[in-house]
């Protein structure tokens, strides 16, 4: 089996050092005989040293010149050369419980792909509310967070990747994809019961109520808000 842990980057010069870090421990505590790896940082058009932070710590590092989060997971795919995929934000860090539970999904044989639990490592309270309606919602319905999501690179490569013209919920589209695909398959999409921590920064630097203004505007219109990236600013307007 060989994994390539893919990790797209917009302008994350000063989490991703971290984040590299830690996939880096994870593996190691992981190590299989029969386990091979790749890390690949997918540089999404960035003006800061992102892609030299990458290159510095010995990943391989993609570009996407288009600044949407799909197109950026799809370029990271398209450079892998392995037969799982793992997709982890370059504010998110990796441990080795959680790598060694989707390693034993992978390796079960009965999966196609599927995600995790996650937390913040600093939320307010509204935040910690909207964590656990989440947590809920992925359960139930199947949904990996886009934090972390793995598959098989040939289901990945079936379904059309990350549905490229999303801004926003990308990760929704390919766990339905996934989950259908599977079915076919006689495979399983799973959600882990462990937990994948990402920075709680964008808690902090937006106010409650711009983010009250975007789950309103995806209330109104779910299409538009899902394909507009002005929208979607927490993502794309850069504060970092």
């Amino acid at each position: 089996m060989k994994l390539s842990i893919i990790i797209p980057a917009y302008n994350e010069e000063k989490l991703l050092p971290a984040c590299l870090a830690s996939v880096r421990e994870a593996l190691g505590a992981c190590a299989q005989p029969e386990l091979r790896n790749e890390i690949i940082v997918c540089d999404n058009n960035s003006t800061d040293a992102t892609a030299r932070i990458a290159q510095e710590a010995g990943a391989k590092v993609a570009f996407e010149p288009v600044n949407l989060i799909s197109r950026s997971r799809n370029a990271g795919a398209a450079a892998a050369s392995g037969d799982w995929l793992l997709f982890i934000d370059a504010d998110s860090r990796l441990s080795a419980s959680t790598l060694k539970a989707m390693l034993e999904a992978a390796q079960s044989g009965t999966c196609a792909g599927g995600g995790s639990l996650i937390d913040f490592d600093d939320k307010p309270w509204w935040g910690a509310a909207l964590l656990v309606l989440w947590s809920f919602l992925s359960r139930a319905m199947k949904w990996a967070a886009g934090s972390f999501v793995f598959c098989r690179k040939d289901a990945f490569d079936a379904v059309g990747g990350f549905p490229p013209e999303l801004a926003a919920g990308e990760e929704l589209g390919l766990s339905r994809n996934l989950k259908r695909w599977g079915r076919r398959q006689g495979l399983n999409f799973v959600i882990l019961r462990t937990t994948h921590v990402s920075s709680g920064r964008k808690f902090h630097l937006y106010s409650p109520g711009e983010f009250l203004g975007i789950l309103l505007e995806m209330a109104r219109s779910p299409k538009r808000s899902l394909r507009d990236p002005g929208i979607s600013k927490h993502l794309y307007d850069g504060r970092r």
